[in-house]
Parts: structure tokens; sequence; C-alpha cells
């Protein structure tokens, strides 16, 4: 009495991680620290506290499925910040619809965009290997086949969906791309974006682009597909767009993001959630809403997480495969063998990491991209971060 589909979902990587740790105690006397989750511990600006108490009598009323009009209106003056959008190029009532998260948005748009059929045969889902678990469930709970492209560094860890052959591409329904990459924090240049567009057009499907560390870069700030659409002409068909202020604002716990884009998918995506999903509140909206127009807590978030790659560069240069990654906040160091290196930071250092091979498939004929990695999330506070630092340096294999 369940859905079999269900029975394709790859291993949950904390769940393989447990599994590999279970035996081992972590050494006495020190302290552990996670570095598996790419949950961010700097402290929330303090504004969300005063805007959900200001708003505190709004939790007892629904809000429709699109927000409200003061947030949709951040959210499109953020866009023409951040991408260069001119007004007019995105409407906050036909392009944008709030969501609880981009994870279960991202779940969701599988069930929005992948039919029954495509041409007549099983749709594709494409997705880079490594992977964020939400992309392979979507592609499973709608009956769809995934084809996991491996993200290697000779592609700058993005998959070469360009180098498909026609006749996959027309029967692909989703794409599924994250920029800045997670685990490897590369970034997608407005050409490479460009080409997906283009793709997505001809061979009609829909990409979901997941630019969730769109804030948190080191030097450059990555561009976006709504740029690079706009860039192309004044059309957003076939794209979508995810953003979350987990990473942006330290917030995860508020559970607010958007999707933004083609406006036929937008209007389908907001009947559909009528249906199945829960609506972001009220108290939280607001507090979104000053959030997305405040710039000076983002800025200082993200020389944070600068400095944090200042020390891992000091203290890892030249040590497993180590480079600065121009976005997002993890670590994709080459060790050779990630669980047995994860065994050993366990065992040796206290230290908790993810193995690589957890965030990857394992394909038939074909190595697992992953395998020889592990992901370091540099999350914690700048304090924690350096003392993790000194130990990895000192235990890596």
């Amino acid at each position: 009495m369940r859905n079999p589909l269900l029975d394709d979902l790859p291993p949950y990587p904390f769940d393989r991680l447990r599994a590999l740790l279970s035996d081992l105690p972590g050494p006495a006397g020190v302290t552990p620290i996670i570095l598996t989750i790419g949950e961010p511990q700097h402290a929330p600006p303090p504004q969300i506290a005063q805007v959900l108490a200001e708003n505190a009598h709004l939790w007892n009323s629904y809000v429709s499925t699109d927000g409200t009009p003061a947030f949709r209106a951040a959210v499109v003056a953020w866009l023409q910040h951040r991408y260069g959008l001119r007004p007019g190029d995105i409407d906050p009532d036909r392009h944008v619809l709030p969501v609880a998260g981009t994870r279960e948005a991202l779940y969701l748009t599988g069930a929005l965009t992948i039919p029954p059929e495509k041409r007549g045969r099983r749709p594709l889902v494409i997705i880079p290997n490594p992977f964020y678990q939400p992309y392979s469930g979507a592609a499973v709970a709608a009956g769809a086949e995934s084809l996991y492209l491996p993200a290697l560094p000779e592609n700058d860890f993005l998959p070469d969906v360009a180098g498909l052959a026609p006749d996959v591409l027309d029967r692909t329904a989703l794409v599924y791309l994250c920029s800045p990459t997670n685990p490897q924090g590369t970034v997608a240049s407005i050409a490479y974006w460009q080409r997906l567009i283009r793709l997505a057009r001809q061979h009609d499907f829909v990409i979901a682009a997941d630019e969730c560390y769109a804030d948190i870069y080191d030097r450059v700030p990555p561009p976006g597909v709504l740029e690079a659409a706009h860039a192309m002409g004044d059309s957003l068909a076939n794209v979508l767009t995810f953003h979350t202020l987990s990473k942006r604002s330290s917030a995860p716990g508020l559970r607010s993001g958007f999707v933004a884009g083609d406006p036929e998918l937008i209007a389908h995506f907001k009947r559909f959630r009528n249906y199945s999903s829960v609506f972001v509140s009220r108290p939280a909206l607001a507090a979104s809403e000053a959030l997305w127009r405040d710039e000076a807590h983002v800025d200082e978030n993200r020389r944070r997480y600068q400095r944090k790659l200042d020390m891992a560069e000091e203290l890892l240069a030249g040590r497993a495969g180590f480079y600065r990654p121009p976005g997002g906040f993890f670590l994709w160091l080459h060790v050779g063998d990630g669980e047995a290196a994860a065994r050993h930071l366990w065992a040796e250092a206290g230290l908790r990491v993810l193995p690589g091979a957890y965030m990857a498939r394992d394909l038939p004929g074909q190595p697992n991209p992953g395998a020889a990695y592990i992901r370091v999330a540099l999350v914690h506070d700048e304090d924690t971060t350096r003392e993790a630092l000194i130990r990895l340096a000192r235990h890596l294999p």
C-alpha cells in the first residue's frame, strides 16, 4: 500500500553517513564540529524578530498563494538591482510567486512540468551529478527517467547538456541546474545559461535554475538565468529561477523563498500550489519583504564567508586539490577516497564531513564523480571555522 516508484529514490546522503560512522565514537576530549550540512550558523538579521513581532496580529489569518503585493514588489526590486533588469522586464503579478523554501518548490516543479509522456516516450529529467536530493525525488515521483550528467573539473563542474544528442533532448522535460554549484562552488556564465535557454526553447523543456547561493560569492556576483534570458530578448519562456533567504540572510528556519520566470508556468504553479502546498505566513512575508529590500546584512554576511575562505586558503592551499570556490560556502576537496577520509577525520579529528559519493549517483559502468571528494561546509562562526580548518589541515589523508 505505497507508491512503488519511490523504491527508485537514491539513498539519502545523511542516512548513509550515519551508517558509515556508526561504529566510530570520535576522539575522546575533542569537541565535535559538524561540517556536513549547508545550514548557515551566522546570527540571523535582527529585523526578522522585529518585523515578526510587529506583524504578530496576522498569525491568525491565511494569505493567498501569491503572497502579498508588497512581498512581490520587494522581490522584483531585488531582481532588478541584482541582475540589472529594467523596470517592466519582470512583473510582480505575472512573474513571481512566494514559496515555503526552495526545497519544496524545486521538488514540486517536477509535478508541474513533467508530463506522462513526451513525444510518445517516457520523459527525461536531466540532473547534474553530484546533485541536490529534491531534484532526484521530483523525477522519481513523476515517473520520469533521470539522466545524471557528470559535473567534472574539466567542465568547470557544470553538466554538458549541449553535448547531448537531439533525440535525448527531445525527450527531456526538465533540466535542473544549480549555480553557484553545490558542492563545487563554480558558476554558470551568461553564455552557458544562454546555450541552455536556446536548447530549452528548441526542444521544449523547462530549466529549473536553483540559484540559492546567488548572494554568497567570493569576488564577482554570479550571473543569473533571468539576466541571461533578458539579454536574449524580452521572453522568459521555459525558464524558472528559485531563490531563498536561507543562505542570503542566514534564515533557513523562516522557510521563505520565491520562484520567478515564465508567466505561463508561474500561473500554473500558483494554481497547483493551491492544492499541494503550505503558504508562507503573513508575518513571514513581511519579514521576507524587509530582508529582500536590505543589502547591508547581505554584504556583511558575504564578508564573513570571504574571511573563512581566506582561512581555508591559508591553511589548505596546495593540499587535497584545494581551490577557492567563486560561489557558495563549501569546500570540495579531492582526498582520493571520500568515505575513508570521512571516517578518518571523524575518528581522529572529531570533524564530520560528507563523502562526495553520497551526493552523487552510482551508475553502471561509470565512476562515481564524487567518490574521490569530501564536502566541507564553512557555515560556523569564524573561530569555530578556524579550529575546524586547523584540524582538517592536520589530519587530511
